[in-house]
C-alpha cells in the first residue's frame, strides 16, 4: 500500500513496461501536478498490485474521469496521461487531427485490420521515411512485423489509441464504402439512372452501391457534426471531387473522392431531402432532419449546377446552437439592457443587419424563443425555414406558387399574431408591408445586408420607404459579426501596444492591453481558435434620431448622433472582447475591418 506522493515515486520500477507501472505512473502525476497527493494516495488504495499486475493503467484511469487538481472542469485523460509519459521517457508524442491526415497514406499502407489488431497507424512520408503513430512504442513484435510490412526507413510516435481507434473507424470504414461503390459504378453495366431510382426508392432489390454510398453520406454527416463544422461542400472536380467543411468559419478540405461516386453520393442527399433526383440542370433547395448523439440536426441543402457536375452544400444546424440564451449571444451588459428595452416594446420593427454567416438567424431564434410563450402568437415567414420549432407558426417562402414575402404579409394579419419575423426585408414591397404591420400594433423581426446599424436607415430609404414611415415604426438596429474564440487549452499571453489598438479604438490605453492568443494545439488543430461568439452594435432610436431621419438627415450625421449616445461600435465591442481575452486583434480586424 502507498501512503505519499514520495513513497509512490521511489518504488518506481523501469524494468516493468511503463503502462502497467502503478508506481511510475502514479510518480509522473505527482511530478507534474495533475493529481493532488490525496487524490493519488486514494487510488492507491484502491488499486492491488498483484491482481492488476500487467493491466493497462493508461486506459484504467481514463476510464476514471478524475478532476484535475489545477483546471476546473477538466480531468485527467489518456492523452494527458501519454504525454507526460512521452516527456519522461524521450518518446515523440503526437495527437492526430482528421483534417490533416491523408487518406490514401492512412488507410493504403497498412492493412486495416492490422491497424486495428495493433493500435498503429501509418502518419506520413517524409521522404523515404514513414513516420509511424502507435500506441505501445515498446512493443518490440509489432516492430519487427512493421519491418517486414512496410520495408522502409520508420520513425514511430506514440499516439492515444482513443485517437487511433476514431480514425481507423473513420478513415478505414468511409474509404471501404466509397471503394466498393466506385467498383460497381466503374462497370459498363451499371445504369446510373436505376441507381438513383433505386436509391430514392430505397428498393430492397436496388444496386449493391446503395449501402455503401448509404453509409459514406451516413458518415459525413456524423464527422462533419463531430467536427462542429457549419457546412459540408460537395464540390466536383475535373478528377476527382472534393469534400470540405466549413469549421469556425474557415473552410478546411477532408475528403477527395473518386469522381465517379460523386453523382450516386449526390443522388443519395437529394432523395433523403426530397429533391428531385433526375433534375440535374437547375438548382434545388431541400432539407434534412437527422438524429445526432442525444438531439438531432437541422441540415439545408442546396444543390447548383457548376463545370464538372452538380454541387451540393448543406448547412448544419443545432438547435443547441441556434436557440440559445441571450446572454449567452455576447452582447455586453449595455447592449443586452437595450436591447432587452426592444423586445420588451408592443409594436414597432426591430432589424439585426450583418453578412451572411454572421449569426442573424441565431439571435432571431434565439430572441423569438425568448418571447415565446403560450399567451404569445408568433408567425415567422423565412426563406427557407431555418429550424422547425413548435413555439411559432412558421410559413416558408415558395415563390414557384407566389408565395413570397410580400404576398404572405398581405394576408398575415388575418392569423392574429403578436410578433412577427421576416426573414429578409429585400424589396420595397416586404419593407411597406413591414411597416403596415408596424403601424397596426405588432413588433416585427427581420434582417438586412448592411454593414453597420447605421447603415440599415440608408438602406431603406434606398429601398423606396418614405423617411416619416422609418421614423414612426424602427425601434432599433442591431449588426452582428462572428469572431472566432480563442483556444482554452493552448492560450498564452499577448501584449499588444496601444498604437496597434488605434485599429479599433480611437483612444486606447496608453499602456497597451495583455489579451490571449492560441499558440494551436490538437484541440483547435493547429488554429488557435475554439468555437465562436458575436460582437455587436446595438443602435437604439431615440427621439432625437427618430428626427433626424424624418428630416432626411445624412447616414454621417446619424451616426455622430448614435456614437454621442453611446452606441458601441463592432470594434469597440471587439476591443472588449480582446481585453476580457475571448478573442484576439487579428480576428476582430478580420471580421470586422480598421475602425
Amino acid at each position: 500500500m502507498y501512503h505519499t506522493v514520495e513513497d509512490v515515486y521511489n518504488r518506481t520500477a523501469r524494468s516493468s513496461h511503463p503502462y502497467s507501472d502503478a508506481s511510475y505512473i502514479f510518480g509522473l502525476l505527482g511530478q507534474n501536478g495533475l493529481l493532488g497527493r490525496e487524490k493519488i494516495q486514494e487510488l492507491a488504495a484502491k488499486l492491488e498490485i498483484p491482481r492488476r499486475k500487467g493491466q493497462d493503467l493508461v486506459q484504467w484511469l481514463d476510464s476514471m474521469a478524475i478532476p484535475l487538481s489545477d483546471k476546473d472542469g477538466e480531468v485527467l485523460d489518456e492523452p494527458r496521461i501519454l504525454q507526460a509519459i512521452s516527456r519522461d521517457r524521450g518518446w515523440m508524442f503526437r495527437r492526430l487531427d482528421p483534417l490533416r491526415l491523408d487518406m490514401d497514406v492512412v488507410t493504403k499502407t497498412l492493412p486495416a485490420s492490422f491497424a486495428r489488431r495493433r493500435f498503429i497507424l501509418p502518419y506520413a512520408w517524409r521522404g523515404n521515411e514513414l513516420e509511424i503513430v502507435c500506441y505501445d512504442p515498446l512493443d518490440k513484435e509489432l516492430e519487427e512485423d512493421l519491418q517486414r510490412v512496410v520495408k522502409a526507413t520508420m520513425r514511430i510516435s506514440v499516439t492515444p489509441r482513443k485517437d487511433i481507434e476514431r480514425i481507423i473507424q473513420e478513415f478505414f470504414d468511409f474509404r471501404q464504402s466509397i471503394a466498393a461503390a466506385q467498383n460497381v459504378l466503374a462497370s459498363p453495366t451499371v445504369d446510373i439512372s436505376n441507381l438513383e431510382q433505386y436509391v430514392r426508392l430505397s428498393s430492397p432489390e436496388g444496386c449493391p452501391t446503395d449501402a455503401h454510398i448509404q453509409r459514406a453520406v451516413d458518415h459525413l454527416f456524423h464527422y462533419a457534426l463531430d467536427q462542429r463544422a457549419s457546412d459540408i461542400h460537395i464540390e466536383p472536380k475535373r478528377e476527382e471531387t472534393w469534400v470540405r467543411l466549413r469549421i469556425d468559419g474557415v473552410l478546411h478540405t477532408v475528403y477527395r473522392l473518386p469522381k465517379v461516386v460523386h453523382e450516386a453520393v449526390c443522388s443519395r442527399i437529394k432523395a433523403i431531402s426530397r429533391l428531385d433526383v433526375a433534375e440535374k440542370r437547375r438548382p434545388q433547395d431541400g432539407r434534412i432532419k437527422i438524429a445526432w448523439k442525444d438531439t438531432e440536426a437541422e441540415v439545408r441543402v442546396s444543390t447548383v449546377p457548376v463545370s464538372f457536375g452538380e454541387k451540393v452544400v448543406l448547412r448544419l444546424q443545432s438547435a443547441e446552437i441556434l436557440f440559445s440564451s441571450l446572454d449567452e449571444l455576447g452582447f455586453s451588459p449595455r447592449d443586452l439592457e437595450i436591447y432587452e428595452r426592444f423586445l420588451a416594446r408592443r409594436h414597432g420593427i426591430v432589424l439585426i443587419t450583418g453578412p451572411t454567416g454572421s449569426g442573424k438567424s441565431t439571435t432571431l431564434y434565439s430572441t423569438l424563443r425568448h418571447l415565446a410563450t403560450p399567451e404569445v402568437n408568433i408567425v415567422s415567414v423565412e426563406d427557407p425555414v431555418e429550424m422547425v420549432h413548435e413555439g411559432f407558426n412558421q410559413i416558408a417562402v415558395q415563390p414557384q406558387i407566389d408565395v413570397t414575402f410580400a404576398t404572405i404579409l398581405r394576408n398575415i394579419l388575418r392569423q392574429d399574431p403578436d410578433i412577427i419575423m421576416i426573414g429578409e426585408i429585400r424589396d420595397l414591397e416586404t419593407a411597406e408591408h413591414a411597416v403596415q404591420a408596424a403601424l397596426t400594433g405588432h413588433l416585427v423581426f427581420s434582417t438586412l445586408h448592411t454593414n453597420d446599424a447605421v447603415g440599415a436607415v440608408t438602406r431603406l430609404r434606398d429601398l423606396g420607404l418614405a423617411p416619416y414611415l422609418i421614423s414612426s415604426t424602427l425601434i432599433g438596429v442591431v449588426a452582428q459579426r462572428l469572431v472566432r474564440l480563442v483556444c482554452p487549452a493552448c492560450r498564452e499571453p499577448v501584449h499588444h501596444q496601444a498604437g496597434v489598438l488605434t485599429a479599433l479604438v480611437s483612444d486606447p490605453p496608453g499602456e497597451g492591453v495583455t489579451g490571449w492568443a492560441g499558440k494551436g494545439c490538437s484541440r483547435c488543430r493547429g488554429t488557435g481558435y475554439f468555437g465562436r461568439i458575436g460582437i455587436y452594435e446595438v443602435f437604439p432610436v431615440s427621439d432625437e434620431v427618430k428626427g433626424l431621419i424624418h428630416e432626411g438627415a445624412p447616414e454621417t450625421t446619424l451616426r455622430r448622433q448614435a456614437f454621442s449616445e453611446g452606441v458601441t461600435p463592432l470594434t469597440a465591442d471587439g476591443f472588449r472582447k480582446l481585453k476580457e481575452g475571448m478573442t484576439t486583434l487579428e480576428e476582430v480586424l478580420r471580421v470586422a475591418g480598421g475602425g
